[in-house]
């Protein structure tokens, strides 16, 4: 299932000057099982054209780890930070890996009992959010993802909030 909402009201109230044109805003909304929710993760990843920060608690997708990966080889900047405790297994530790490997800084976290955000943030001003975890197991399960572009201010808040975790975190080092 596929949905757009635009907000052009909301771009009829803005008084702008003249010749000045933003874009409009737009959200997209998937869900799992149904498949549309790692569809809207990996179209995002793919339209990225500056930018990747990704945070999230478990990461095990092999179709992410490849969609990042893609990026960078784009001239993408990308970053990941993920929880270090739901990052044990092997399957997360060889997603880790080959990010890493591919010259994907990542950090790994560990000052809150869980880092559970599942975000990610383009060219600061795109923007998803939801239940779904980038793993392989997501796409099972009941998951949602809601995806906002051309929202700056929003993406914004966001990114501030990648940030800080950031910041707390520990830089990943591959094991082979």
């Amino acid at each position: 299932m596929r949905e757009h909402l635009f907000i052009g009201a909301l771009m009829v109230t803005l008084v702008l000057p003249a010749g000045v044109t933003w874009a409009t805003p737009s959200f997209d909304v998937g869900f799992s099982p149904e498949g549309a929710a790692q569809q809207r993760v990996i179209h995002l990843l793919a339209e990225a054209q500056t930018s990747i920060r990704l945070m999230g608690y478990s990461f095990t997708s092999p179709d992410v780890v490849r969609a990042l990966m893609a990026a960078r080889r784009r001239g993408v900047d990308v970053r990941v930070g993920v929880d270090e405790k739901g990052n044990r297994s092997k399957a997360s530790l060889a997603a880790m890996n080959r990010v890493v490997n591919a010259g994907i800084p990542l950090r790994t976290h560990d000052c809150y009992p869980l880092l559970h955000d599942k975000m990610i943030v383009t060219d600061g001003q795109n923007l998803q959010v939801g239940s779904f975890n980038f793993t392989r197991r997501a796409r099972a399960n009941s998951e949602n993802v809601l995806v906002v572009r051309d929202v700056p201010a929003l993406a914004q808040i966001y990114l501030a909030h990648w940030q800080s975790r950031w910041d707390e975190g520990a830089d990943w080092t591959s094991s082979y």
